[in-house]
């Protein structure tokens, strides 16, 4: 390294942070304590393991749980263009579906978000709940409609149909998310070509729901 790079590095490692930085440190640092460890232990703890004191972390945060909704807000992000993706109707319905789902995956399937998902899951009853909420209303039930509208198929005449829909796009994004599962909590080998395996994934969902949702009419 040369010298004046050396004497930069080290000038910004001894400059004090200011606040927003501190928190945001503080942030990153705890999203890879969860990561790792999960919600569990005392603010003690945590504090020891991210790097700062316990009333450093408290002036920042007033709660663990305050962190934590904090760290849960910073990684389960939602991008306000995958609304568009799916319900474009000027591109066909398999490329819309390719769009999301690549730009969905590339979100998700990261070592955080799936570790820390399973976590909240886990031992943070409902806080999972808002971003389940979200992905029924915003990409649920507007894919069903999309496929509906694609293969001219009327629209659910129970609520035991409409729970029967749901469940077949389930499949779709319990599909995906094991690939996750596998590699950041089995340790397993997943495919390299990731493309390949999500396009192959909605391929069958577009193969198999409209024909099962056409069977439910009758």
């Amino acid at each position: 390294m040369e010298p004046r790079a050396t004497e930069d590095a080290a000038a910004k490692s001894t400059r004090r942070l200011l606040p927003e930085e501190r928190e945001q440190q503080i942030v990153e640092k705890a999203i890879e304590h969860f990561t790792r460890n999960g919600f569990g232990g005392s603010t003690r703890e945590l504090a020891k393991q991210i790097g700062v004191t316990q009333p450093l972390l408290y002036r920042y945060f007033a709660s663990k749980d305050a962190l934590i909704e904090r760290v849960y807000n910073e990684v389960f992000q939602w991008r306000p263009d995958w609304d568009r993706q799916i319900t474009d109707r000027s591109l066909p319905l398999t490329e819309r579906l390719y769009a999301f789902y690549l730009d969905y995956s590339s979100v998700i399937l990261r070592e955080e978000w799936i570790r820390l998902f399973i976590f909240a899951g886990l031992t943070h009853e409902g806080i999972n709940n808002k971003y389940l909420s979200k992905l029924r209303t915003k990409v649920f039930l507007p894919v069903l409609a999309e496929v509906r509208e694609a293969f001219d198929i009327p629209a659910p005449r129970t609520a035991a149909e409409t729970d029967a829909e749901i469940e077949m796009i389930w499949s779709l994004h319990a599909a995906i998310f094991y690939i996750g599962v596998r590699k950041w909590v089995y340790g397993l080998k997943v495919p390299t070509d990731m493309d390949t395996v999500i396009r192959q994934k909605v391929d069958m969902f577009l193969l198999g729901a409209p024909a099962a949702m056409a069977k439910m009419r009758g």
